[in-house]
């Protein structure tokens, strides 16, 4: 295997992880915000409150992202899996 090919490929997995778990932080981060916010101006200083709404909105976000991030790692399991004859050889 040549340099260059081990640099794309872990190049290709890094963004693969980064594009797949960007929905379920990017939902994480929002949810968090609105409600530090509706902390803030209802004076509200419960710490686990939080964690409720955080968790069902993260499991709402997985539960409509997973077909598309399952397609995403299919795919490059695939093309990991042709290129495989040529990283030996």
């Amino acid at each position: 295997m040549s340099p260059s090919m081990a640099i794309d490929l872990m190049h290709r997995a890094v963004m693969l992880c980064l594009l797949t778990s960007a929905p379920l932080l990017l939902t994480a981060l929002v949810v968090g915000v609105l409600i530090s916010m509706v902390q803030a101006v209802t004076q509200i200083q419960e710490q686990t409150l939080t964690f409720i709404p955080k968790l069902i909105a993260v499991a709402v976000a997985l539960m409509l992202s997973l077909p598309w991030m399952l397609r995403l790692l299919v795919q490059y399991l695939a093309e990991a899996f042709r290129g495989l004859p040529g990283i030996s050889g």
